[in-house]
């Protein structure tokens, strides 16, 4: 079923709608849909460069928003909506000793979720679930999603279709580096 789904999503970004399935999709990711956006963007771009900056807002928006429904799932329907789409996800189980530390290190959930290959959707459920800061989460959504989605656009906007292999196979993993560095940098300031 996820092999058939993938295959819609990736026949979608030839669509003459693309910029609208796009958005459906981004906005759905962020709280129950398990394809993420850059299956569509990444053809979409390569499609058409001059549009790469406007696909990458279509998709920050639309995920920013969906990010909002996922918070929304967690804070009001966590045990009828969110609760299932987390253990379908096989992180049922840590939730409960998740959510004593969640708020905690809020801010960096949601930025890793953000921008590296974790399901954002966990991290935007776990949020309305736990309680943070809307502003909070909003923010630092917009931050996380502008940076995953406008250097995905800025990759194939300089290169094209060469830089795809590794936008699809390594862009996550360098995101995650990213992500320990800094956070590294932030312990060494803090600590040494």
């Amino acid at each position: 079923m996820l092999r058939s789904l993938y295959d819609w999503t990736l026949r979608m970004a030839h669509h003459r709608n693309a910029l609208w399935v796009l958005a459906a999709v981004a906005f759905i990711e962020s709280s129950v849909f398990p394809i993420p956006p850059d299956v569509l963007m990444i053809p979409m771009i390569i499609a058409r460069p001059s549009r790469a900056w406007l696909i990458a807002l279509v998709a920050l928006t639309a995920s920013v928003l969906g990010g909002l429904l996922g918070y929304m799932i967690g804070a009001f329907f966590y045990e009828q909506i969110g609760a299932p789409i987390l253990e379908a996800l096989g992180k049922g189980d840590a939730m409960a000793h998740f959510n004593t530390r969640f708020n905690d290190f809020g801010f960096w959930a949601v930025l890793i979720a953000g921008v590296t290959p974790f399901p954002y959707k966990v991290i935007t459920i776990m949020s309305g679930w736990t309680g943070m800061p809307l502003l909070t989460f909003m923010a630092t959504s917009l931050l996380a999603r502008g940076l995953r989605f406008f250097i995905v656009a800025a990759l194939l906007w300089k290169f094209g279709a060469p830089i795809r292999d590794f936008i699809e196979k390594r862009l996550g993993l360098m995101f995650t580096l990213f992500v320990v560095i800094l956070l590294g940098g932030f312990y060494a300031a803090k600590f040494l």
